[in-house]
This record gives structure tokens, C-alpha cells and sequence, in this order.
């Protein structure tokens, strides 16, 4: 069953179609290989463990480029909209629209999940996306109680 994809028909697809069948590509694979996500910010720890056990020569992530982390910010970004009331925000004539899809938070707050995902895989644990998905949660619950 689909954690995020809604149809579509007889269109070509697009940036906010190809979102949500990453994201889900992206939690049947992780699952296949004991990965298992469930479509909240908590599952973000699941994200960093699979960076840290797979970024390493051989590794599922050795040398792989686009497709694993635009299915990882896809996947935060799902779970950013899901969780926090977040919008898409995407540009199909952009050359680079896989990497600077963004989500926009009921507050304003602007969040690029591709590029966050292409830092984690970058710089290691010190750009953990549990620890990042945190923040932006807890601010959010924070603000809601002012």
C-alpha cells in the first residue's frame, strides 16, 4: 500500500507526480533491505542509520547519485507535508528541479529535503536528518503553543 502517491491520468508526469512514487519507491526498498519507514519524522533515524551503514564502499549508496537521494528529500519532503501541514513547491522548467523542490510550512519556513539528503550523504552524520527533521518539528509544536 502507498504511503503518499495519489493518480494521475493521461498527463505527463512532473516534478509533484514524481515526488510521492520516489518516496515510496524509497520506503519499499528500504524495507526489502531491514530499512523499515513509517512515513513520520521519527523514521528519520532509520534515514541516518542507513547513510551510516550504507556510504561506504560497496555499500548501497557507494557511487550512486541521483535517484537514491532524490527518493530520500522526496521522502522527508512527504513526511514535512504529512506531518506538518507542508506544500511542494516545484519548477519543471528548471534544470535542476530535482534538487531545488522545496516545501513551504504553514509558517513560511522553506525547506530544500533534496539538498539536506545531498549533505547528509556529503558531510556524514553531522548533518543528520533525524536531528534536522527534530528541529523543524519542534519548533513547529513550540510555536503552536504560543
Amino acid at each position: 500500500m502507498s504511503l503518499f502517491q495519489k493518480k494521475t491520468m493521461g498527463k505527463p508526469p512532473t516534478l509533484a507526480d514524481d515526488i510521492p512514487k520516489a518516496a515510496d519507491w524509497l520506503a519499499e526498498n528500504m524495507a526489502r533491505f531491514g530499512y523499515p519507514l513509517d512515513g513520520t519524522v521519527e523514521s528519520f533515524r532509520v534515514l541516518d542509520r542507513f547513510f551510516e551503514d550504507q556510504c561506504r564502499p560497496g555499500g548501497l549508496l557507494d557511487g550512486k547519485e541521483g535517484r537514491p537521494r532524490f527518493a530520500i528529500g522526496s521522502y522527508m519532503g512527504q513526511v514535512f507535508c504529512k506531518c506538518l501541514g507542508g506544500k511542494w513547491e516545484t519548477d519543471d522548467t528548471d534544470p535542476m528541479g530535482e534538487i531545488n523542490i522545496l516545501v513551504r510550512l504553514p509558517d513560511g519556513v522553506v525547506i530544500w529535503p533534496v539538498q539536506r539528503a545531498m549533505k547528509r550523504y556529503e558531510k556524514g552524520r553531522e548533518e543528520s536528518l533525524y536531528g534536522y527533521g527534530m528541529v523543524i518539528a519542534h519548533q513547529r509544536e513550540v510555536g503552536s503553543d504560543q
